[in-house]
């Protein structure tokens, strides 16, 4: 993109970086000129003053003795003073004793003298100053020069010009070079979002691998426009198979024309609602690297950038659960679970979106403990997208409640909201796949349509129901699930997982190039007795693993100058490598990118975010070390 392109970002960070150093110059520019003027100004008059003292201690005896030849003489000697341009002695009765001009015509001089002081009138400074001699007045003493400041700020004025233009062609060279880290990826998801729109074309992809969040927003990114495609092409694949069943042409036509626009509008959604989050994450890299030194301002775009991306994650996250469970992929871990843990984890992920839009939140639950037989981490996301939906379609200062009976042997759950209602005809297709209550351009926070169609899900995965109800628009809605509770006597509560009590430590290798997370995590480890070697790319792990024989080997997949697919072949190669755990850490979760890590050589596979729970688990489990000890 050129540089003349004013609307690219590119253009805009190096405008915005020129125009800061040019505030910053041009503010420390005249706050020099000021400065140096006031200097030079207190210079000169101090300088004249001085001369005039002079002038009237060599002058006081010829004023005592009435010889007015000598005090001539003194004042030419002034002569040697180029600026200065005339002077004169006055008695103290205020006659000229004596005068002395550069120009010889003496003319120019006051009638009479003036209180001691100074003064500047028509680009001079005039300084009267008395002549004393053993504390007695014996005169005045006149002195004239001339007042260059206005020379001396332009020639100043000038330097500092030079200086500037040379800084603001720095500036803009390194604002250059420093932007297109940032720039190139964020253009090149544009670029491919831009042929999407206007090709439909899903195959395409953002080339490269980034670093850091912009590295996990490009991932993010084509991991949508895979789901999408393969939404796409199993659309296009019902229609053609709805074409060829129906019997009835008009059927046929009315059944395309709602696929087609349901499709469109979940891709007009899509793109909404990927720019949403795109355009706070951009705008905080602006400011991290503008006002990199200011810590408050870093904390608040780090804060923001985390907050949409944990959003777009969120998004992608529901997309791949309800494509799982359309295709029969899904799975869920039912056991013992409490209604309360399961309250507190979901109001855990809802809590700062609730807080956020400034709701009031109720929370009314059964004082006795109420168990349920299910997946902890599904119940949990059932109430996270009820609570999430119920904030999304209130506004802002509104009310929700989360409330809980027991009814026989049914567990009865209750979102109530005082939003914008259903209408009658919403509250069965409101748990459609892609089915919005309210997509109005005023209510940019629509969503894409998927979370009360999955909440349904997996509620009828754990044998229960869930309702809609509303009293119409603007009425506020209230949304119910019943799910079957167990009912026989609470077990003896399990005693502290051997994670904690256990005294066995074993050698654990990290290596990952995101230092917050590989630190944090090898801090917990250490804490816990374990010996840990950090490491941040590939090369530097393997010398690692080769010098420390690690037990367990948690890798990162994309490390600098070596994947993790190699790394851990390499592991394997060592003379100790066989006897090494390996678990690969990655953002890739689909069924390739596990299959591809085991060709490699892992024993596991964890996606990221990784919580300390799950490592936790993998070093508890004595099954997985078997081989260490045999």
């Amino acid at each position: 993109m050129s540089m003349h392109d004013t609307g690219s970002v590119r253009s805009k960070l190096i405008l915005m970086a020129v125009a800061t150093t040019i505030v910053a110059l041009v503010t420390a520019a005249v706050a020099m000129l000021v400065v140096d003027a006031r200097s030079a100004q207190r210079v000169w008059i101090d300088d004249l003053a001085t001369q005039a003292d002079i002038i009237a201690d060599v002058a006081a005896p010829a004023v005592s003795f009435n010889d007015s030849a000598s005090a001539a003489r003194n004042l030419a000697v002034l002569r040697v003073r180029p600026q200065i341009v005339a002077g004169a002695i006055y008695t103290n009765s205020g006659q000229r004793f004596a005068t002395w001009s550069r120009d010889g015509k003496g003319a120019g001089f006051p009638a009479r003298p003036e209180a001691a002081g100074h003064r500047i009138e028509r680009g001079e400074l005039v300084v009267f100053r008395p002549i004393v001699e053993n504390g007695e007045p014996l005169g005045t003493v006149y002195l004239r020069s001339r007042y260059g400041l206005f020379d001396r700020v332009l020639s100043y004025g000038a330097i500092l010009g030079v200086v500037m233009l040379g800084a603001l062609v720095i500036a803009a060279l390194v604002a250059s070079r420093l932007q297109a880290s940032i720039t190139r990826p964020l253009q090149a998801v544009t670029n491919v979002a831009r042929q999407v729109m206007l090709r439909r074309d899903f195959t395409l992809r953002v080339p490269g691998r980034e670093k850091g969040e912009i590295g996990v927003l490009v991932e993010a990114f084509n991991d949508m426009l895979a789901e999408i495609g393969r939404r796409s092409d199993a659309l296009q694949a019902a229609n053609r198979t709805l074409e060829h069943e129906m019997t009835v042409r008009e059927r046929a036509e009315q059944a395309l024309i709602v696929a087609d626009r349901r499709k469109d509008e979940f891709l007009a959604t899509l793109a909404h609602e990927l720019r949403n989050p795109l355009a706070p994450i951009r705008t905080g890299l602006d400011i991290l690297r503008i006002r990199s030194g200011d810590a408050q301002a870093t904390q608040r775009a780090t804060d923001i950038m985390e907050r949409q991306l944990r959003q777009m994650v969120r998004l992608v996250d529901d997309l791949l659960d309800v494509s799982r469970i359309n295709t029969g992929k899904f799975t869920i871990k039912m056991g013992r679970v409490e209604l309360k843990a399961v309250v507190n984890d979901a109001l855990e992920v809802v809590r700062s979106y609730i807080e956020l839009h400034g709701h009031e939140l109720v929370i009314d639950l059964p004082d006795r403990p109420v168990f349920l037989h299910g997946d902890a981490t599904r119940l949990a996301q059932i109430l996270s997208n009820l609570l999430n939906n119920a904030a999304k379609y209130t506004n802002r200062g509104g009310h929700v409640a989360l409330s809980a009976t027991v009814e026989d042997k049914t567990l009865v759950m209750e979102v109530a909201d005082t939003g914008i209602g259903l209408a009658p005809d919403m509250l069965d297709s409101v748990f459609e796949m892609f089915v919005q209550v309210d997509s109005t351009l005023e209510r940019s926070n629509a969503g894409l349509g998927v979370g009360l169609s999955l909440a349904r899900k997996l509620v009828e995965l754990h044998g229960g129901t869930i309702q809609a109800f509303s009293e119409g628009l603007g009425q506020g809605s209230r949304f119910v699930v019943r799910l079957p509770i167990v009912v026989d006597p609470e077990p003896i509560a399990k005693p502290t997982p051997a994670a904690f009590i256990s005294t066995e430590s074993y050698r654990i290798l990290l290596a990952d190039d995101n230092v917050d997370f590989v630190n944090s995590i090898g801090a917990l480890l250490t804490a816990m007795g374990h010996s840990v070697v950090i490491t941040h790319n590939g090369p530097d792990a393997l010398a690692a693993a080769a010098r420390f024989c690690p037990d367990y080997a948690f890798l990162d997949i994309g490390l600098p100058h070596m994947s993790g697919y190699d790394l851990a072949r390499g592991i394997r190669n060592l003379p100790a490598g066989a006897m090494t755990v390996l678990i690969a850490v990655t953002g890739w979760g689909q069924e390739k990118d596990r299959q591809l890590a085991f060709e490699a050589g892992f024993d596991h596979h964890m996606v990221k975010p990784v919580r300390f729970e799950q490592i936790e688990e993998i070093l508890g489990n004595r099954s997985i070390i078997k081989k260490l000890r045999t």
